[in-house]
């Protein structure tokens, strides 16, 4: 039986690629056979994106690039704006059915959202609802630094409201300078209704594999 994750983040730019990677090495650590999905992308480098680079590299099983990434736009602005300057609009059916061909391949896919929990996808949904019609259990991302307390409460807040469970948040240290860390970390434990998973330590050279040996995904089995 397939089992999937969709990973949001507090805001863009705080580490759900590098999150979403290390989940897959850690399955893939265990037998499993792994794939990640970035349903939209937004923000092309030299005719590449990045993200969906990162997230093929990290899966073990061969699907076609397409199902991994059906929604691919150049500019990194907003998918609901990149698509209407392209006169498209992003369409939950086409990634659904992605999703089910992704699942039918792998273990585990690990589905990782664009931008933070309720960012517009189209012209009348949301990321949240992404995750509701895919179904999924929500791993949430919590960039640390100066005002993710708020981001991260506010963003479980959303998780909840739609029906979704949090199984589980990672600490990403985007901040080397960030104040009174530990205590932050504790707080959100104390405060989130999900396991802490692990705590990605700031180090621009430490890749995918190594953050992957910090983080607990056996505290996901139940899902």
């Amino acid at each position: 039986m397939t089992t999937g994750y969709f990973v949001t983040g507090t805001d863009t730019g705080i580490g759900k690629t590098t999150v979403s990677c290390a989940l897959l090495h850690a399955f893939a650590a265990q037998g499993k056979k792994v794939v990640g999905m970035k349903p939209v992308a937004a923000g092309s480098e030299n005719g590449q994106w990045p993200d969906v680079e990162l997230l093929l590299a990290a899966g073990n099983v061969d699907v076609p690039r397409q199902k991994i990434n059906p929604y691919a736009f150049d500019p990194p602005i907003a998918p609901h704006i990149a698509a209407q300057q392209v006169g498209m609009e992003i369409d939950f059916s086409v990634i659904h059915r992605a999703y089910q061909e992704l699942s039918a391949a792998a273990d585990i896919v690990i589905v990782e959202g664009v931008g933070g929990f309720l960012v517009p996808v189209n012209q009348n949904q949301t990321g949240a609802d992404l995750a509701k019609s895919l179904n999924l259990p929500v791993i949430l991302v919590v960039g640390m630094r100066l005002g993710c307390l708020n981001h991260a409460l506010l963003t479980a807040q959303a998780i909840k409201a739609v029906g979704l469970p949090l199984a589980g948040w990672v600490a990403n240290c985007i901040d080397p300078q960030m104040k009174v860390l530990a205590e932050n970390i504790a707080t959100l434990e104390q405060r989130l209704d999900g396991p802490l998973l692990g705590v990605v330590p700031f180090d621009l050279e430490m890749h995918a594999q190594e953050s992957a040996k910090l983080l607990d995904v056996v505290t996901l089995g139940s899902y």
